[in-house]
């Protein structure tokens, strides 16, 4: 009471402002305001966190719109389709994924995983910005000592060279299943309507490197630290690595899934773009039980960014994704 009778010297200043403001508005004039304009980027394309004594860096090549989802998940009703991606409050009219490239530095040697679309932009104009994605993260070419493939499809081996066959990682060494590679390579496929455009992408992207691939076979350590492991179906010669660091490992599971939800919670549901739909669910679910069981982290390609994160069982055929906290420092 005896302060609110004896107004101190802060007061005194507080009351002088406030009358000078509504003079001020009495007059006409605009209070100041604390403004900022709208950004119009989005902050750089990377992410780091440690495995071990390693470090893992994913970059993107941009997201890659499907289209209608009915078009691409098979066994399941749009209805059914329509329910699960809005209880998961996403889109109903389109299926987007992400490119989720991984670059593993082992301190001796720089391994990067699957390089996205590339120059194509047969799946929409937000594709292709691996290069500028390496360059937030002060990531050279040049430095790239080993590039690991899980399969020759467009999104996967498309960014390895420019559409006039240059190499885009001078120094590295390309690794791939040769049943995959000679698959998508093939000349003869060229004609086909349904390959020709995955054909000429992959022979555009590989045969530069001609001299510089190394076939991998299931089981085989691909090299120190990183062990890959046979997963057919999605393509003839499809690839996971296991990557492992003091102890920690990581699992790089390219397209065993492409959805976090349509294919992972309902793993038996097939994917239009699958070569054998019926051994790449069997696939599915055989990498879907090791990884819960044994607990070990995923790195998916095409889940949402950067796709880092957990594979829990909830019943005996269902899973669900545990996206990691991000790690800080």
């Amino acid at each position: 009471m005896i302060d609110d009778l004896n107004p101190t010297r802060r007061n005194l200043l507080i009351g002088a402002a406030a009358l000078a403001s509504a003079s001020g508005l009495a007059a006409g004039t605009s209070p100041a305001l604390a403004r900022a304009p709208f950004a119009r980027t989005q902050p750089a394309y990377f992410y780091r966190f440690p495995l071990g004594k390693a470090q893992v860096t994913m970059v993107s090549d941009g997201t890659l719109a499907l289209g209608k989802p009915s078009d691409t998940m098979k066994g399941m009703s749009e209805a059914e389709i329509a329910q699960a991606l809005t209880d998961n409050f996403l889109p109903t009219d389109s299926v987007v994924l992400e490119q989720n490239i991984a670059i593993v530095n082992m301190g001796n040697r720089l391994i990067m995983f699957d390089s996205g679309m590339g120059f194509s932009k047969a799946f929409g104009t937000t594709t292709g910005r691996l290069m500028r994605s390496l360059g937030e993260a002060r990531i050279r070419p040049e430095q790239i000592d080993d590039i690991i493939i899980t399969h020759a499809h467009i999104d996967h081996i498309g960014g390895l060279a420019t559409e006039r066959g240059r190499r885009l990682f001078p120094n590295a060494t390309i690794h791939i299943s040769k049943v995959d590679h000679d698959f998508w390579t093939d000349e003869a496929k060229l004609s086909d309507r349904t390959l020709g455009l995955f054909v000429r992408h992959a022979r555009a992207n590989l045969l530069p490197y001609r001299d510089r691939i190394k076939w991998v076979t299931g089981g085989q350590e691909v090299v120190p630290g990183v062990q890959a492991v046979n997963a057919p179906g999605h393509s003839v010669g499809h690839t996971i690595y296991l990557i492992e660091s003091d102890g920690k490992k990581l699992a790089f599971t390219g397209d065993v899934t492409h959805h976090q939800i349509l294919l992972t919670e309902r793993p038996r549901t097939e994917f239009a773009y699958d070569s054998d739909p019926k051994q790449a669910v069997d696939t599915r679910l055989r990498v879907f039980d090791m990884l819960s069981k044994d607990r070990i982290p995923m790195l998916a390609f095409h889940f949402p960014w950067p796709g880092h994160g957990y594979l829990g069982r909830t019943g005996p055929e269902t899973f669900r994704f545990f996206p990691a906290p991000m790690a800080i420092g």
